[in-house]
């Protein structure tokens, strides 16, 4: 779950759908942005966040491949090092986000995450295997599909801290 900084920007989560305004105004006195006046967009804490002992870093984040097909997985690799002074377990999370669908996407969907354990100093390279089963969605004929297209990756300690990367679907 998010929370807010206040009462005013609920509700609040991490899937929300585009707005099709942009969030930050080059000029302060630009008129069709979303902005609050007093608190930013974001939430106080974003979906996944957790707090620890510890402190990850998250690097090299790298794709297999550029294309994924029905037949053909990609494998989403991130390196997270543990750069704190103690031993410490961190949740990778994987998150996509669809481009141009059928029907209006989310801004992000957790697709995956993987626990890890690190000892001070050490890194781990962390592996996802996504296929295209996971980006299958309900359209508004109700049939449960993918769309071909442009898609995103973001991994990372939670919704809004992550690397990124893309793909793209081909049937």
């Amino acid at each position: 779950m998010s929370f807010p900084y206040a009462v005013g920007q609920i509700p609040v989560y991490y899937n929300h759908f585009n707005t099709g305004r942009p969030k930050p105004a080059e000029d302060t006195d630009e008129q069709y942005v979303s902005k609050y006046l007093d608190i930013p967009n974001a939430p106080l804490l974003p979906f996944g966040y957790g707090l620890s002992y510890t402190t990850f870093t998250y690097s090299s984040l790298e794709l297999s491949s550029e294309v994924m097909t029905v037949a053909k997985s990609i494998k989403v690799t991130v390196q997270v090092c543990n750069t704190g002074e103690v031993k410490g377990i961190e949740t990778v999370q994987l998150y996509v986000r669809d481009i141009s669908g059928e029907v209006v996407r989310p801004m992000r969907e957790l697709k995956d995450f993987r626990r890890i354990e690190l000892a001070p100093g050490e890194a781990a390279q962390v592996v996802f295997e996504l296929g295209e089963e996971q980006l299958r969605y309900y359209h508004s004929d109700l049939s449960f599909s993918s769309d071909t297209g442009r898609f995103e990756i973001f991994v990372g300690p939670n919704s809004c801290d992550t690397l990124q990367g893309g793909f793209r679907l081909d049937k």
